[in-house]
């Protein structure tokens, strides 16, 4: 199963950095966006460029790819993974590509406080999958329970340890932190008492066994979306119908994917050969448990809540993460797609 890293866009730095190399680029005239002109019943080119490379969050558009849901919305979708040395945000805000995945909400609002003119526009994870992972031996079950702990997390996720000892009230120096990759080995070892991760990340958390002990970062109060969909202000203005075809066809995957999640599977790892079957098929129930929630049973596939953003705006503006003021909920997303949807997007629960 091919991993997101916690890592991806979740740093101010970082993502100052590329807003000031892509705003250079557009001041100069570059990356003017261009979505193909269509004739009545030609069919839209669409590059959907990832934030890393193709894992099960996106099996979704590999299925309707494959079953020709998006041809059925004269759609020719390609899929460009993105990857360590690939800017993906860049590369939708420069447009080169008329719509973008992301991993985390903060990777989009940081790149909005930077400059880059981008927007979410549906959210497939309804719950960031981002959790601490402990063994029974040295059980943490709540925030409080790290304190005297050592807290095994990746460099640029130390800023979410931040903010949930914030919102806990629990200083910084009672707890130590152990910057660390996405290795399981120091919690096996006891060099840390916690671990951070993705839970859908199922071949990782594997050596862990089932007795392993999960705080989510959601259930702590720390509420990020994942797994989100964006394109520019640009995009939403002049081609919203484009944008709203795409959404029709991936809700019509989501929904394929829930209903038959082993043929899902088997699309999926037939298109990406790379990809192992059987860890897809271990990580297919959480997956969908995070993409099919109480919420989308309520308002379809794909919705989002402008409260959740306000919350995560908030956070990060307390923790000084913006340079200049906070940007607006308004600003990092918006429902016009998802309403101009509705009627397509299932309306399923976990």
């Amino acid at each position: 199963m091919s991993r997101r890293p916690t890592s991806e866009g979740l740093t101010r730095r970082h993502m100052l950095g590329r807003s000031a190399a892509v705003l250079a680029g557009l001041a100069t005239g570059g990356g003017v966006l261009s979505v193909p002109r269509r004739a009545r019943g030609a069919t839209t080119d669409v590059t959907f460029q990832l934030g890393w490379i193709m894992s099960n969050g996106q099996i979704g558009e590999v299925v309707a790819r494959s079953l020709g849901y998006f041809e059925a919305e004269q759609i020719n979708l390609k899929i460009t993974p993105g990857g360590p040395n690939v800017d993906g945000v860049a590369i939708v805000a420069s447009g080169s590509a008329q719509a973008g995945n992301l991993s985390s909400s903060p990777s989009l609002m940081l790149a909005r406080a930077g400059g880059l003119p981008v927007k979410c526009f549906a959210v497939g994870y309804q719950e960031h999958p981002f959790t601490y992972f402990s063994l029974p031996k040295k059980p943490i079950r709540s925030p409080h329970d790290m304190i005297g702990k050592k807290i095994g997390t990746q460099g640029t996720a130390r800023i979410l340890l931040r903010a949930l000892l914030v919102k806990h009230k629990i200083k910084e120096s009672d707890v130590q932190v152990v910057v660390m990759g996405s290795d399981m080995m120091p919690l096996m070892t006891g060099q840390v008492d916690a671990v951070s991760g993705w839970l859908t990340n199922v071949s990782a958390l594997r050596p862990l066994g089932p007795e392993r002990i999960d705080l989510r970062l959601w259930d702590a109060g720390i509420q990020l979306y994942a797994n989100l969909y964006y394109a520019t202000d640009e995009t939403l203005q002049k081609h919203p119908d484009v944008l709203a075809r795409f959404t029709r066809a991936a809700a019509r995957g989501w929904q394929y994917t829930h209903q038959n999640p082993e043929k899902a599977v088997d699309l999926l790892v037939k298109a990406y050969p790379n990809l192992d079957r059987d860890a897809e098929l271990d990580a297919i129930k959480p997956v969908l448990g995070f993409s099919f929630t109480k919420t989308t049973a309520a308002k379809g596939w794909g919705t989002m809540e402008p409260g959740v953003w306000e919350q995560q705006l908030r956070v990060y503006d307390e923790l000084q993460q913006f340079k200049g003021p906070a940007p607006k909920v308004t600003d990092v997303m918006t429902e016009s797609v998802l309403q101009t949807t509705a009627a397509a997007r299932p309306k399923i629960g976990a």
